[in-house]
């Protein structure tokens, strides 16, 4: 892979001119405050001038507006976010919960915060390398690409919110496309079988678990609260999230042994950053490692 990007970057090709005939995705993980480490590598991809190598994003939950900012033009733009504490205070609030409001606003975050930036959506809607926000349909509880309900800004914005649906956390599932919709994580947390799926030869997944991460079973205090929810709400993905240390660990072996695909992750000794983690000093870390972690990778 890493000759491939070289040889596309040599080239100057782009989507729709290519001759070598491959597909190169870029799968990006997502895990709530934790994608500040792939901001981080989408911003080093930018450094590295490799941003026009891609055929098609894939984006899961937190993935999905790194993948955004990337796609927009905007990499180094959309990573100051993570360090804004008027920004991740305001997102993230676990005590809203105790008026039952939203812990993780991507509401705000998405209607608001981006479209004061402004994120350039027109950019993402025109980009010839195709987005594809994932979601987990609540009524199946399977992984969709949201891209064919993709028409403009508003539906655009719609799937973003779609994808970052934390359950119990972010409020009623979305609708968009006459369905509705929470977060990818709970079908599919690492967006590259959907890419494979989809034709893609080769992908490059920017992880946000570090290296030497091991899935670990819910607790049984987490397992009854938000099985309860889902119960109620989003019946199909209530399996996808009780199993879903099970397939994170298939995942794992998967991508380890996957010949066309190159993982770039965290370093081991990166700090722990708890999924609603607010700590801006913790996040301006973690990006600058992920930044680093994608040009050590690929330079």
């Amino acid at each position: 892979m890493l000759s491939l990007l070289r040889d596309r970057k040599a080239e100057g090709s782009r989507p729709g001119g290519r001759t070598d005939g491959r597909r190169l995705a870029l799968a990006i993980e997502g895990g709530g405050s934790r994608g500040a480490f792939a901001g981080g590598m989408v911003a080093g991809l930018d450094d590295l001038g490799l941003t026009d190598c891609f055929d098609a994003v894939y984006g899961a939950s937190a993935g999905t507006l790194n993948g955004a900012w990337f796609l927009g033009g905007q990499a180094q733009v959309g990573v100051l976010g993570w360090s804004d504490p008027a920004v991740m205070r305001r997102v993230t609030n676990p005590w809203r919960a105790l008026r039952r409001g939203r812990v993780v606003d991507t509401e705000h975050l998405v209607h608001v915060v981006y479209e004061a930036v402004p994120m350039n959506f027109a950019a993402i809607l025109a980009n010839p390398i195709t987005f594809h926000p994932l979601a987990t349909d609540v009524r199946t509880g399977a992984a969709v690409d949201l891209r064919p309900y993709v028409h403009d800004q508003r539906t655009l914005q719609l799937a973003l919110r779609a994808s970052t649906g934390l359950p119990l956390l972010s409020g009623r599932p979305v609708e968009l496309g006459d369905r509705y919709w929470i977060d990818a994580g709970l079908a599919e947390a690492i967006p590259y079988r959907t890419a494979v799926a989809d034709g893609a030869t080769d992908v490059l997944v920017l992880r946000t678990r570090r290296a030497g991460w091991t899935a670990e079973s819910p607790s049984r205090l987490e397992t009854a609260v938000v099985a309860g929810y889902l119960r109620r709400v989003a019946p199909g993905a209530l399996a996808g999230w009780v199993d879903r240390h099970h397939r994170q660990r298939a995942d794992d072996e998967h991508l380890a042994d996957h010949p066309a695909i190159l993982q770039v992750r965290p370093p081991a000794s990166a700090p722990e950053v708890p999924r609603l983690s607010r700590d801006t000093d913790l996040l301006r870390r973690a990006v600058e490692l992920g930044r680093a972690a994608a040009v050590a990778a690929l330079s």
